[in-house]
């Protein structure tokens, strides 16, 4: 974080300090809410959780540097005690980004904005210095500890924003006002929570409305290719660029392809230039991601040219999003583990499809959480696409959304044992590990919670037995 005095900090979010022998000492290192994350000249921000208390920490902290505790109750070290925690870390969060020089960029959508935040990053830094939001951080704890991240040499913050409700990201970009506002997606994604795909369409413009009029500099970059998202010009007073593959789309992809491995190349067109992008990630659903990471950077000044070769160089920054490893013996696995929509179950399926091809192809898949009464519906045409696809094999794993993946399956055309539904992940693992042979490509996706990635570990685990995967 830019420096700051425990003084200024307890003037910004309205607290009072507590046990400060010297309010000008200054907050030279990292605000954290994790204990362990405490070091030299640090703040740490205690929350009082379900089943921990960070309050009860606050001395292992000052012992480990930290120069103070951002709290909601004198904890007998020095402290700036607000009536709040989460509303004072906004409002410091708010003061940082006000003084930094940066470029805000602010990304959201309902699949694919993690991957698309990592692309933006990747490209931008080969630039000028960028602060990022690690993995998936994107509520209103997650994205001010990242903007508070930023330092005076930082030229570009890229923030990711996600909502479970009206109003969330209006919340968020409150905090941290961007410059430029993106949109990925408006797809199925917690629709049990929002009610339809138009109140998700709601909640996500709201990053476009509160962008600065094009004679600021406000920029939003909205996908030509998703009605719902092309629709929100209407809503901002911002410069608008569209991306997708329409011919009307002014960043845009010619010539898509899958390579043997099933990378996405293809020809990158813009209003600048056009030049060839081949991608290390795997999966055709990553060139809308790269299209939107181009049409982010090609505004912030960087040639196509500059761009394709960021994106042909750029990898996966965060966990468990279609990670790609071969195991000694041949056998491939993709453990995509991290959560599960419908969009990007779909997407893992085709992706699985084209890095199959002459081998045999195996999708360990589990439930769907927040569809509501799409929820049947969505899993049954999950199960239908892998069959449409000519998967190998499909084992759906859990209780009854596994049963909807198989039963999917079954009534597409599956037979015998091309698709099996079992109980749990060490269920998952026995069969695997008893029927993979070399050569075989095995994908594994479910929802969080679900936590399918312990089924791609314990596969990876080279020559292991009976490793317990639950």
């Amino acid at each position: 974080m830019i420096a700051l005095s425990l003084a200024e900090i307890a003037e910004v979010v309205g607290g009072q300090t507590h046990d400060i022998p010297d309010p000008s000492v200054q907050v030279t290192g990292e605000v954290v809410r994790d204990s362990r994350e405490a070091g030299p000249g640090s703040l740490f921000a205690a929350f009082a959780g379900e089943r921990v208390d960070g309050h009860d920490f606050a001395r292992q902290v000052v012992a480990a540097g930290a120069v103070a505790v951002l709290a909601s109750r004198p904890v007998g070290v020095p402290a700036i005690v607000v009536d709040d925690v989460q509303t004072a870390l906004g409002a410091l969060a708010r003061h940082v980004v006000r003084r930094l020089g940066a470029t805000l960029v602010a990304l959201t959508g309902s699949a694919g904005k993690t991957s698309t935040k990592d692309l933006i990053a990747q490209v931008l830094r080969t630039k000028a210095p960028t602060v990022f939001t690690p993995g998936s951080l994107n509520n209103e704890i997650g994205l001010p500890l990242t903007a508070l991240s930023a330092t005076e040499e930082t030229k570009f913050l890229v923030l990711e924003m996600g909502a479970r409700g009206i109003g969330h990201i209006r919340y968020l970009t409150d905090l941290t006002p961007p410059k430029v506002g993106l949109v990925l997606n408006v797809g199925t994604a917690h629709i049990g929570e929002f009610g339809g795909r138009e109140q998700i369409a709601q909640a996500k413009g709201e990053l476009v409305e509160a962008l600065p009029a094009a004679e600021d500099g406000g920029v939003a970059v909205l996908n030509a290719d998703d009605p719902l998202v092309r629709a929100m010009a209407s809503r901002t007073k911002a410069k608008v660029v569209l991306f997708g593959e329409s011919a009307e789309a002014d960043v845009r992809a010619e010539n898509v392809r899958l390579t043997d491995t099933g990378q996405p190349a293809f020809s990158l067109h813009t209003p600048s230039g056009a030049s060839d992008v081949t991608m290390r990630l795997y999966g055709e659903h990553h060139v809308s991601n790269a299209l939107a990471a181009a049409a982010v950077a090609h505004e912030l000044g960087m040639s196509a040219e500059e761009i394709a070769l960021a994106l042909s160089e750029a990898g996966s920054l965060s966990r468990w999003r279609m990670e790609v490893t071969e195991r000694p013996d041949g056998v491939t696995i993709v453990n995509d583990a991290y959560n599960a929509n419908p969009e990007s179950m779909r997407a893992a399926l085709r992706a699985l499809a084209a890095m199959g091809q002459g081998r045999r192809t195996w999708a360990v898949l589990g439930k769907m959480a927040e569809l509501g009464d799409e929820a049947l519906a969505e899993h049954d045409a999950v199960g239908r696409l892998a069959v449409r696809l000519n998967v190998g094999k499909l084992v759906a794993v859990g209780g009854v959304e596994a049963s909807w993946l198989q039963l999917g399956a079954y009534n597409e055309g599956s037979w015998g044992e091309e698709s099996v539904h079992v109980s749990d992940a060490q269920a998952a693992v026995d069969l695997l590990r008893s029927e993979l042979r070399p050569g075989d490509v095995v994908l594994v996706k479910a929802s969080r919670s679900v936590g399918l990635e312990s089924v791609a570990q314990a596969l990876l685990e080279s020559g292991a037995e009976g490793v317990d995967a639950r």
